[in-house]
């Protein structure tokens, strides 16, 4: 007997080199968009008629078997055409289910198409019960901004996403700029009582006034007096592990990089960059009558002329 064939390639919408992600994508698509439950009431039995039909071509096509199987009698016929099923009869009971997102043991009822190649599925037929199929929620994405002792020590950092919900996210010592941290089943619940789809927060390191990053290292600037570059002094500065005491050799000139050793970002294997403390020579804006004579004795004192300015180098 003579039944109308059904193209089910056109209806996920892929073509018949499709690979299994492709076909998976395109049903998780078309089922989420259809899905009864998310229409409005006076468009559900229409969305319910759509439904099925794209969960029988995802039955199909989403098994090695039944593809094979379609494949094998669907060249030359256009959808909606009569087939005529071939010689040797269906392959009754019941059929698997393609990556666990139906079970047809609970479908309402398949194509004559459908059950001309693969028969029925146990309790099928005119009247049976509704099938029920979940999968999983949409993705979420966001922002997680961090700062920069979140980057060296790490720690549990709590949020609040949409609908007020609140999350501990820990955050791994070493984290950078871009990075993306998933968190499992945070997502938005699933249509049908399909478990929740993932948390993907994309990490955005905060702008720290005092350190810059430059890879695993970081800079600050340390200001000095032109008596301090010129003599050399011992100076305290503030790092994100701390005071300490910082050696600044005589003639420093600005721009000099003075490196501090592991007081960096983490690096992998657990080793750390180094902060660079980058000289930058102030001078007195307001400078006392003391300090202008002592400026004034040592332009006379010192050995460039003062027809031979100090040049940059290049």
């Amino acid at each position: 007997m003579a039944v109308k064939f059904r193209d089910y390639y056109g209806v996920l919408g892929v073509p018949r080199s499709a690979t299994a992600d492709d076909i998976k994508q395109a049903y998780r698509k078309l089922a989420r968009a259809h899905h009864p439950d998310l229409q409005p009431i006076a468009e559900r039995g229409r969305a319910a008629e759509r439904f099925k039909e794209i969960n029988e071509a995802y039955e199909v096509l989403g098994d090695v078997d039944r593809r094979a199987r379609y494949d094998a009698v669907a060249a030359g016929h256009a959808s909606g055409a009569d087939f005529t099923p071939p010689s040797g009869g269906p392959r009754a009971g019941r059929t698997a289910r393609p990556g666990g997102w139906q079970d047809v043991d609970d479908a309402e009822d398949v194509s004559d198409f459908f059950a001309s190649l693969f028969g029925r599925p146990r309790g099928g037929g005119r009247g049976g019960r509704e099938g029920r199929v979940v999968f999983p929620g949409a993705d979420v994405e966001a922002e997680l901004t961090v700062t920069l002792p979140n980057v060296l020590r790490g720690g549990r950092h709590r949020i609040t996403v949409d609908g007020g919900r609140s999350l501990d996210v820990d955050i791994p010592a070493g984290v950078r700029d871009g990075t993306v941290l998933r968190l499992a089943g945070q997502g938005e619940r699933g249509p049908g009582g399909g478990p929740p789809g993932d948390l993907f927060l994309h990490v955005r390191l905060a702008k720290d006034p005092r350190y810059r990053i430059v890879g695993h290292d970081l800079e600050m600037d340390v200001p000095l007096w032109p008596w301090q570059a010129v003599l050399g002094d011992a100076v305290q500065l503030d790092t994100p592990d701390g005071r300490v005491t910082l050696r600044v050799p005589a003639g420093t000139q600005g721009g000099r990089r003075l490196r501090l050793r592991g007081r960096g970002l983490p690096r992998p294997g657990g080793r750390r960059g180094d902060l660079h403390a980058v000289a930058r020579i102030r001078i007195p804006e307001r400078p006392s009558a003391a300090e202008r004579a002592a400026y004034e004795a040592l332009r006379r004192a010192a050995a460039a002329q003062a027809e031979r300015p100090a040049r940059g180098t290049a």
